[in-house]
């Protein structure tokens, strides 16, 4: 018994569409959580200067050699540290002395964040 041109096709057609259905099926997309990077010296050194002057402190000393910012706001002065750590990491420290307002550092610290995309 001779198949028919049409019939032949036909199952070609289906068997190219069954290919086609069964590779999409291997697509792997990115994660959908954010891949976090360990911050750059720079970057957490722009970030907590940013921060400084986000809440009013006029910046005084930006030695980025030494990893020291400080700023005053009235009777207080801040300072922040940026240290690189052994394991590439980077710290960042805030420190208050003076009259204050007891609420500053916290300020400074989240204005910090957020600048970090935290």
């Amino acid at each position: 018994m001779k198949e028919s041109p049409m019939t032949r096709r036909g199952a070609l057609s289906a068997a190219i569409c069954a290919s086609a259905v069964v590779l999409s099926g291997c697509y792997y997309p990115p994660p959908a959580y954010p891949v976090q990077v360990p911050a750059s010296f720079d970057r957490s050194f722009a970030a907590a200067s940013g921060a400084m002057r986000d809440q009013g402190l006029a910046v005084n000393v930006e030695d980025r050699g030494s990893g020291t910012i400080v700023g005053t706001l009235g009777g207080a002065t801040v300072t922040a540290s940026v240290r690189q750590q052994a394991d590439g990491s980077v710290r960042v420290q805030f420190d208050a002395n003076g009259p204050r307002d007891p609420a500053l550092i916290d300020r400074i610290s989240r204005s910090y964040d957020g600048r970090m995309g935290r």
